[in-house]
């Protein structure tokens, strides 16, 4: 027998949500056969079987969450029956190196259970110490459940998170690391304000983990310039005009902006940059401009990355930048495409935000955030008259960059931006 783990699918991936389980139990599997389809924290994947055999149980059902190395489903091989053992070696959760021996065949572990239990059942206890998965041992710790009172589903009476259905409220059994604080309000002034709960998807859970952590552990500082967009208005609207007459796609403020803030990368390179560690005696500069764009989809914020971006022109970026976030809303992105980012826009100037700030994006050094283009009255000698102004505000890491750095790096873009036939030439 044995027991198929959630495998690593990412650099980043610290949990998998099963998508769709492609086998069923009693299915037989050859080995390279489609098993499952997982949601990490940057795409959907196939995961693909390594052993032939027949699926005995899916442990973790469609919509399912778990971590890495948690088992997610039992496949019987045939010649060994005697123990289940893992199908993949990935690095393994915490909570798998705390797990008691199991023994899936039929016969009942007699190891004692390794947490204390509180019999908050009305079921009898009937001395019988029961198999359980390391999740559901985690859980059934954090509800105070005896597991001596749960009967499993499982093969050989082995308790199954199925078994835990109605003793465990489900968005607690879906929780990757255990049940939610409750509310502060309660659920009378829940029932008051006429809450709703609405699930994480696991892209939505990752973003939360990730972006707080950065908030956290990186020392933001923010640096804001304005710039005088006339010309740079003016110059797309001369080349969507020129570009109307052919087939090719028109160019956006956002491609413009893209090529501005490669060029501004080359003439900084320490921006262009990521913090290692406390231990490191060093930082890192990347020799490549790799520029991600802040992409709001349906399924959760996505940082799709156009690689070398100095490297192309402002038709290749705008067209690459387009099929990206096209990709990002239909959730087709591979991992290539959201890895290896060096530097990230974020761009709200379509929803009419004049000015805003970003969180950091690690292990990235700085973040652009860019606002709306807004006619506002400029003094052009003793005259006042209306001209386009671009704010934007640079997120920095000021463990890697100083004031000074960041400051002279926007003093670079804002020049380009001003001065946009730089951009095409």
């Amino acid at each position: 027998m044995i027991e198929i783990t959630m495998p690593r699918l990412s650099d980043t991936m610290d949990e998998g949500t099963i998508a769709h389980w492609r086998k069923g139990p009693g299915d037989t599997v050859e080995v390279g056969d489609v098993l499952v389809e997982i949601e990490t924290d940057k795409a959907t994947m196939e995961y693909e079987a390594y052993e032939a055999g027949t699926l005995t149980e899916i442990l973790v059902p469609d919509g399912g969450v778990a971590t890495i190395g948690t088992p997610i489903a039992l496949l019987d091989n045939g010649p060994d029956t005697a123990r289940a053992k893992p199908v993949t070696a990935p690095e393994p959760a915490p909570l798998e190196a705390e797990a008691p021996s199991r023994d899936v065949a039929g016969t009942a572990s007699t190891a004692p259970v390794d947490f204390e239990v509180h019999a908050l059942l009305d079921a009898p206890d009937d001395g019988v110490r029961r198999i359980a998965s390391p999740l559901v041992r985690r859980l059934a710790r954090e509800q105070g459940l005896d597991l001596r009172l749960v009967h499993g589903s499982g093969p050989g009476g082995r308790i199954i998170r199925a078994d835990l259905d109605g003793l465990v409220p489900a968005n607690e059994l879906d929780s990757p690391r255990g049940p939610a604080m409750p509310l502060a309000s309660g659920p009378l002034l829940d029932a008051k304000r006429g809450s709703q709960e609405l699930p994480f998807t696991n892209v939505r859970r990752v973003i939360a983990r990730r972006l707080g952590e950065s908030a956290r552990t990186v020392p933001h500082f923010y640096v804001t310039a304005v710039a005088d967009a006339a010309a740079l208005v003016r110059l797309r609207s001369d080349l969507n005009d020129q570009l109307g007459t052919t087939d090719r796609n028109k160019v956006s403020v956002n491609d413009l902006l893209i090529r501005a803030c490669a060029l501004a990368l080359q003439r900084h390179p320490l921006i262009n940059a990521s913090y290692v560690s406390e231990a490191s005696t060093t930082m890192l500069v990347h020799q490549r401009i790799n520029v991600g764009i802040a992409v709001a989809s349906h399924n959760g914020l996505v940082v799709p990355v156009i690689t070398d971006a100095d490297q192309k022109t402002v038709s290749q970026l705008g067209a690459e930048a387009r099929h990206l976030v096209t990709l990002a809303t239909t959730k087709g992105l591979s991992l290539d495409q959201m890895s290896g980012g060096t530097f990230t826009i974020s761009n709200l100037g379509m929803y009419g935000v004049e000015e805003f700030t970003a969180i950091i994006n690690p292990p990235e050094g700085a973040i652009l955030a860019v606002g709306a283009t807004v006619r506002e009255p400029v003094a052009v000698g003793d005259d006042v008259v209306l001209h386009h102004r671009l704010r934007y505000t640079l997120s920095a890491d000021h463990r890697i960059i100083d004031g000074a750095l960041a400051a002279e790096f926007l003093q670079t873009l804002t020049q380009l931006i001003e001065n946009p036939l730089s951009l095409i030439v």
